[in-house]
């Protein structure tokens, strides 16, 4: 082992003799780091009719003014969709995957075949569990979804077709069969890694996705529809997010070069596993932690503002200077995500006994951006989705291990959305330039380099 060590550290001190890239050197020729402008906004790099993010307008001379955010399905204010869901109680996430899938609200009749193909395909094919679940468990959740979506090629009998038709049947079988991956995967790991006890629940007929992922997840299936009802809305907030998100892009990245559609969501499930994109939840809930070790009166204002200004000197917290859950690319006054799972979530938190919780998570909130602008200058940040949905997760029991996983689910059907519109509408492969820096050489022999 020593010597592997060492043969590496051999490998790397070489690679970091010919390998710098100044970053002033992006500046000096104008390179879009991150594809983002040099105000902070994104390079507009394709045409979508599916998701519309808001957090700021253009001014007369093109300065950016922040605006309250506005996250908007096919048109849809996701408001909206959260007072449906509300006032008529209704699971909607099935609804939402409709409407980001054809592009418009689903007839009462549709919707009811919708969601009854959905439940349907919540089994997963013949033998799937046996040869790819129980034969290779992993730790890591987001690994094994990753891993089984391509397995899933193999259970397709047209995996390459590049038809609308087969692409609607992949999506729909991605939509409905990853969350029964996501619980087994799960399952197994209990068992292998956890030592602890597995068990696999049938799908029940009828039930939501929601319903489907409590049931199947919890030892006696049993559940309230309040927490259902919650889980179903953590499903909607992050179902898109439009198409220049990271794990969107990767897959119409892939997509734009005519790949298959296993391929393409395999790739954005691993974009979005990484801390800087969807496994910011489990960050928030680690610095949670250190709030909670460091701040004796989760109420005192001046004691919390006090930490959150030693955390962004790196001074506390895990040394990064990231206050998680606050800040985004688009949003700056408010994240409208942020916003529904704050107001949706204070009554299970106190029915369940995460009332401190949830208001420390409020006080960072609030003073989090009063913070970081003494600290970090104007500029202007809010909550982002991320702040309150870890919290979520705890309060309805669910292991740290799914709340990245959850958040794949979610965002499938918005995957598969981007995926058929890149396949059927933009049909021109995702090429944008990098500036080369290195310098000629000659090609010398063996013998000539001594």
């Amino acid at each position: 082992m020593a010597q592997q060590s060492s043969g590496m550290e051999f490998l790397c001190r070489e690679y970091l003799k010919n390998n710098y890239i100044d970053p002033e050197t992006s500046e000096r020729l104008g390179v879009k780091r991150g594809l983002r402008n040099p105000d902070g906004t994104g390079v507009l790099a394709g045409l979508t009719n599916i998701c519309d993010v808001v957090g700021y307008e253009k001014g007369p001379a093109g300065e950016v003014i922040p605006t309250p955010g506005r996250l908007i399905y096919r048109g849809v204010d996701l408001n909206e969709l959260v007072r449906e869901a509300y006032e008529h109680d209704r699971f909607i996430f099935e609804e939402v995957s409709w409407l980001l899938l054809f592009g418009s609200l689903p007839q009462k009749s549709e919707l009811e075949q919708f969601q009854q193909i959905i439940a349907e395909h919540h089994n997963l094919p013949e033998h799937f569990i046996e040869d790819v679940l129980l034969r290779s468990p992993s730790p890591n959740i987001m690994n094994k979804m990753a891993r089984s979506v391509l397995s899933l090629y193999s259970y397709d009998e047209h995996p390459e077709d590049l038809s609308l038709e087969n692409l609607m049947e992949q999506s729909i079988n991605l939509i409905a069969g990853l969350p029964t991956i996501m619980v087994n995967a799960y399952q197994l790991k209990r068992r292998v890694y956890d030592k602890q006890s597995m068990f696999f629940h049938p799908p029940t007929p009828g039930q939501s996705t929601a319903e489907h992922i409590l049931s199947t997840y919890r030892a006696d299936q049993k559940f309230t529809h309040e927490e259902a009802k919650l889980l179903d809305l953590c499903l909607l907030v992050h179902a898109d997010h439009g198409g220049g998100n990271n794990s969107a892009f990767t897959c119409r990245v892939l997509s734009s070069s005519g790949t298959d559609t296993y391929s393409a969501i395999a790739a954005a499930i691993g974009s979005l596993k990484g801390p800087k994109h969807g496994g910011a939840n489990l960050k928030v809930m680690e610095q949670l932690e250190y709030l909670k070790a460091g701040v004796e009166d989760y109420r005192d204002e001046d004691e919390v503002r006090e930490f959150l200004r030693r955390i962004i000197r790196k001074q506390a917290g895990d040394g990064s200077g990231l206050i998680y859950g606050m800040g985004h690319a688009i949003y700056t006054i408010s994240d409208p995500r942020a916003v529904v799972l704050r107001q949706k979530a204070e009554k299970l938190a106190v029915e369940k006994g995460f009332e401190d919780e949830f208001r420390l998570l409020c006080l960072v909130e609030k003073l989090g951006p009063q913070v970081f602008a003494e600290e970090k200058g104007n500029k202007t940040v809010c909550a982002n989705v991320d702040l309150y949905s870890g919290l979520i997760y705890k309060m309805l029991g669910i292991s740290q291990d799914l709340y990245t996983p959850l958040f794949a689910i979610s965002r499938i059907p918005g995957w598969c959305a981007h995926r058929i519109e890149e396949v059927v509408f933009a049909n021109r492969i995702i090429r944008p330039a990098y500036k080369y820096l290195g310098v000629r050489q000659k090609y010398k022999t063996l013998e000539e380099r001594g």
